[in-house]
């Protein structure tokens, strides 16, 4: 049987102020998940019960609804707001895996995030910045937006803890991000009563992927499904009571050489009886400046460890990225992650 688990990390010496023993713990301890699993699962966030169980029944009450009606809130696949249907989207091709480019995945998203007018004054690129679209169902703007804003205040903490376990100066991360690009993707893994379902190794519930920017803040059901790669292997993973998972993005990886990887993973449908059991699940993506050049930091390249990555915008990066997750091109530029999901049997 496996082993595997995602390490477990308190980081209330952070959230409720702690010494500066107890937050090197906390570096040190997120410093060793990310060599080692790259997944993390945080406590202490500070994110109330409310905010958590509002956030679920925005979600219930929005994909609740018929096909037709949620179709309603679809946006064009550049403005990365709004509603996606099933089956419009492929993951694996955003990690350069995918051979042919038929959109399979069958989780449905409804996205919003930071806009334009959050940022007045500012000088953006302003397709990531798309203003949001709010679907006509009572009361989910307030609950999404209260969620959003905490999920940012522990993005920024962990940007802070990876300062931190990295001993980099404070701002080297947090510099990258002074109106960073941010999105909350609220996935519903489920297919409508009634839709007939071939139950093969083929049933992709979300590809294998990385996700794109700094760090990513998970909530999600204790419904299997979740999957990371590991030691060559897959392992399903599933979060402990009130805790989050964080797993690290693209940008980490070049930021550090790879010293940190971003954290590949898939979603398998979750299948039960016989049957696709409804899984929930909320991603914040935290992406950093769209104009922001990252690279190997120079404390992270010698010549034991050579450069691995160019400098490149986020804007460049995410363009490519979503050009393979919602536009069906494969993404070339991707071809460290493709070969790690290779290397370990596709």
């Amino acid at each position: 049987m496996s082993t595997f688990e995602v390490p477990a990390v308190d980081i209330s010496p952070y959230t409720r102020g702690g010494t500066d023993e107890e937050r090197a713990a906390v570096a040190a301890a997120v410093d060793s998940a990310c060599r080692s699993v790259g997944f993390i699962q945080i406590l202490g966030h500070r994110i109330a019960p409310e905010a958590h169980a509002g956030l679920m029944s925005a979600i219930d009450d929005f994909f609740g609804r018929p096909l037709e009606e949620k179709c309603r809130w679809r946006r064009p696949a550049s403005a990365n707001r709004g509603y996606t249907p099933p089956r419009s989207e492929s993951l694996a091709l955003s990690a350069g895996v995918q051979s042919e480019t038929r959109m399979k995945d069958f989780f449905e998203a409804y996205n919003v995030g930071s806009s334009v007018s959050d940022h007045p004054g500012t000088t953006l690129i302003e397709h990531h910045y798309a203003e949001n679209t709010w679907p006509d169902v009572d009361g989910f703007r307030d609950r999404v937006h209260a969620w959003f804003a905490e999920a940012g205040r522990v993005a920024r903490t962990m940007v802070t803890i990876f300062e931190d376990a990295l001993v980099l100066p404070r701002g080297t991360i947090a510099g990258l991000a002074t109106h960073p690009i941010e999105v909350l993707r609220m996935n519903n893994y489920a297919l409508p009563e009634g839709t007939h379902v071939d139950m093969n190794d083929d049933l992709i519930g979300m590809g294998e992927h990385t996700d794109f920017g700094i760090v990513t803040i998970l909530c999600a059901d204790q419904v299997t499904g979740l999957q990371v790669l590991h030691g060559g292997r897959w392992h399903d993973v599933s979060p402990a009571d009130d805790a989050l998972l964080i797993n690290l993005g693209d940008l980490t990886t070049r930021l550090t050489n790879e010293q940190w990887l971003s954290t590949l993973h898939r979603v398998k449908p979750p299948i039960v009886d016989g049957t696709i059991r409804r899984r929930r699940s909320a991603a914040f993506f935290f992406d950093g400046d769209a104009e922001a050049v990252v690279g190997p930091l120079e404390k992270f390249v010698d010549h034991e460890h050579p450069r691995l990555y160019r400098d490149v915008t986020v804007d460049e990066h995410i363009a490519a990225k979503l050009a393979g997750s919602r536009a069906g091109v494969l993404n070339t530029a991707a071809e460290r992650e493709a070969d790690r999901v290779l290397s370990a049997g596709g």
